[in-house]
């Protein structure tokens, strides 16, 4: 990517198209914050059950699984609202879905209707991830690589307002509103939740009055290859696979093979005896079963944006991989036990939640922005690596902080830093992984790629209080530390990659000699 001169750079915040993201991200973080944060308090307050609030909390997995059904967001129009445009139809679908799903959880009281404030937040979770996809597929069709992250920064902006409006904001108008946890009203949350619907409106003016963007002619006619019947079918094959192999491992782990080694049973014994076998069986065949001919057929519209991600950069994939699913590693993991390390210190929660919610959220919006300005400049791989360097980095202020106490001035430090260079990472990535994804499965590649950033730091995350437990705070810090260093291997051997491709600039030969019109 050529370098571009500071005007330039900022120029970048100054097209419409910031602000329209700005608003978008506004509409992002409020239903996941109601749907996943703040329906826990709601809950609990309520007087429901501990153990019900936890299998409440998987309505998450939404976000986490929405590449599955990503594909039909580019190859299928909708009826009717299809005429908006392929994405400002998902877009009003889905924030539409939204806006009535949150005034119905207002109306249902979890002391009597505690199945159906589930059941539509189930589906404000789906409608949420839906706008996801598509408004990230929309940001990477406006604009070329170089703004990407200047819209990303935006994005992010609008998405940390609302997360910070939808978790203390929403617990501050419920608590106005007259519920508190020793005197429970639901009229409260139900003026609080129709209140955050109504919040949502200003964004669904926004994608009805916001341009859609141009769909090149392959992008059309590939998507015409595929009836929604076809799409519709890959999802559920998808849904079927993911769901029989874990499961078929784990019915096999299950299965008293021991006995019929070791002649305490016999074969038909473990057939008509052992149901983890049967299971075992069962998934077996249905993950065969997908993984057919037929089973093949019916996800190719699901496995052909994945083939042409592999196609496009072949050994090279791999590399891409390792580099997306370990850049968020370090921070990831350190800032599961950030909150639990900030008590255990000695911190009060009004200095943890000052600290935290105002320089934190400065500090991220201000390190986004600059992300955002620095890669039109430099270019998205040497902002990358700084943004890698920083989060890793700043890990070492929770270092020292683990030796120094409750030092107030240090957590200032500290947070600012950390929450600085989250954000010019956040910018640098979700530029990186733009510039990856194909224009004709924009929505597709996106959602999988963003879904691997996530996977393996989340798996790691689960892990970090045994950690701390094993090692304490000092040494947990220096282990996320150092977790950044395979990520910055991967850059620069990736960096070095695009440096040969491109070649060194080619030296202007000396002019020729004007050559006579006699000659």
């Amino acid at each position: 990517m050529p370098r571009k001169t500071w005007r330039a750079a900022l120029a970048a915040y100054a097209s419409p198209s910031t602000l329209v993201l700005l608003l978008l991200g506004f509409a992002a973080g409020l239903p996941y914050m109601l749907v996943f944060s703040t329906l826990s308090v709601w809950l609990r307050e309520a007087g429901v059950a501990r153990e019900t609030i936890g299998y409440a909390s998987l309505i998450g997995l939404a976000y986490a699984f929405k590449w599955v059904w990503s594909p039909l967001l580019d190859q299928w129009r909708l009826p009717l609202l299809g005429k908006l445009g392929r994405r400002r139809s998902w877009l009003v679908l889905s924030q539409a879905l939204v806006i009535l799903g949150l005034i119905g959880m207002g109306f249902c009281d979890p002391q009597k209707h505690l199945s159906w404030l589930i059941a539509i937040a189930v589906v404000v979770a789906f409608a949420s991830a839906t706008q996801d996809i598509a408004v990230d597929a929309y940001r990477l069709e406006i604009a070329d690589d170089s703004r990407q992250a200047a819209l990303a920064a935006s994005y992010m902006s609008g998405y940390r307002v609302a997360a910070l409006l939808a978790t203390a904001g929403a617990l501050f108008f419920a608590e106005g509103f007259g519920s508190t946890g020793f005197n429970y009203k639901h009229a409260a949350w139900t003026g609080t939740y129709v209140l955050f619907g109504a919040l949502m409106v200003p964004a669904l003016l926004t994608t009805l009055f916001m341009r859609e963007p141009p769909v090149p002619l392959r992008t059309q006619l590939q998507a015409g290859r595929y009836t929604f019947m076809h799409q519709l079918m890959s999802v559920f094959v998808l849904i079927i696979l993911l769901v029989s192999v874990p499961a078929m491992f784990t019915q096999l782990y299950n299965t008293d093979f021991a006995g019929v080694l070791f002649g305490d049973m016999s074969p038909l014994d473990l057939l008509l005896e052992d149901r983890a076998f049967l299971r075992a069986i069962l998934y077996t065949l249905l993950t065969g079963l997908c993984l057919s001919a037929m089973g093949r057929r019916g996800l190719a519209p699901v496995l052909t944006p994945i083939n042409d991600f592999i196609l496009r950069y072949r050994w090279q994939a791999l590399l891409l991989l390792g580099l997306i699913a370990t850049y968020r590693m370090s921070d990831t993991v350190m800032g599961v036990m950030a909150n639990v390390f900030y008590i255990d210190q000695g911190f009060t929660k009004d200095q943890i939640a000052s600290v935290s919610k105002i320089f934190g959220l400065i500090m991220t919006l201000v390190g986004a922005g600059m992300g955002g300005l620095l890669i039109v400049r430099f270019g998205i791989l040497p902002i990358l690596f700084i943004g890698g360097v920083a989060s890793a980095g700043t890990n070492l202020l929770f270092v020292m902080l683990a030796d120094m106490g409750p030092n107030l001035q240090m957590l200032v430090v500290t947070i600012s830093l950390d929450n600085f260079s989250s954000g010019l990472a956040t910018s640098a990535f979700v530029a990186y992984l733009s510039s990856l994804t194909n224009l004709k499965f924009s929505a597709t590649q996106y959602a999988l790629l963003s879904s691997i950033m996530l996977l393996l730091p989340r798996l790691m995350g689960g892990y970090s209080g045994v950690l701390v437990e094993k090692f304490g705070y000092h040494s947990f810090f220096l282990i996320t530390a150092l977790l950044g260093v395979p990520t910055l291997i991967l850059i620069a051997l990736h960096w070095f990659q695009e440096s040969r491709r491109e070649g060194p600039t080619p030296t202007p030969e000396p002019a020729a000699a004007p050559v006579s019109e006699e000659s």
